[in-house]
């Protein structure tokens, strides 16, 4: 509950004394619509939608689908990163190497999700959603405890699953 001394102002307030322009200008009308447009505005529109026309042609911009590269090329990165996270995860504690290869692993599958998280045509796939689970669970658990923090038995387990199922669906084109 408040206390009544935070509830009512300490000391009376003083009202302020009003203020007296020193003078005051004339109002002028709102300008006419032909004053706010210049005359040459006709010329103005016509001149900047022939340069946007120009310069969005296909022939200057041309239009490309977005997408990030061949499926032989998802799928060789794929393995890549599948065979550090498992080298990773299976490090010694104590191995002095440990910090550098979660750092380098992180960088990898940090550009392997920028790299292909947008193509709608690899979302579906179950090797891309597997893969990007494990990704999930290996990354949060370094930025959470730090890059020599064990992972416990039950997560490593379950990454390492990830990886083989993502596997299996990379070999049969999944």
């Amino acid at each position: 509950m408040a206390s009544p001394a935070l509830l009512t102002p300490a000391s009376k307030l003083k009202p302020l004394s009003p203020v007296k322009p020193n003078s005051i200008a004339p109002l002028s009308p709102p300008p006419t619509p032909q004053q706010q447009q210049p005359q040459n505005h006709h010329a103005r529109r016509h001149f900047l939608s022939l340069a946007t026309a120009i310069l969005t042609s296909p022939f200057v911009l041309p239009i490309t689908p977005a997408f990030a590269g061949s499926d032989e090329e998802y799928v060789k990165d794929t393995e890549d990163v599948i065979n550090k996270v498992r080298t990773t995860v299976n490090m010694d504690k104590n191995d002095p190497n440990v910090a550098d290869a979660v750092a380098n692993l992180r960088e990898t599958s940090n550009s392997w999700v920028a790299k292909y998280r947008r193509e709608k045509a690899l979302l579906g796939r179950a090797s891309f959603r597997d893969m990007y689970s494990a990704l999930n669970a290996v990354t949060g658990h370094y930025v959470s405890f730090g890059p020599t923090a064990p992972i416990p038995s039950k997560r490593r387990a379950r990454i390492l699953e990830e990886m083989d199922t993502a596997e299996k669906a990379l070999s049969r084109g999944r």
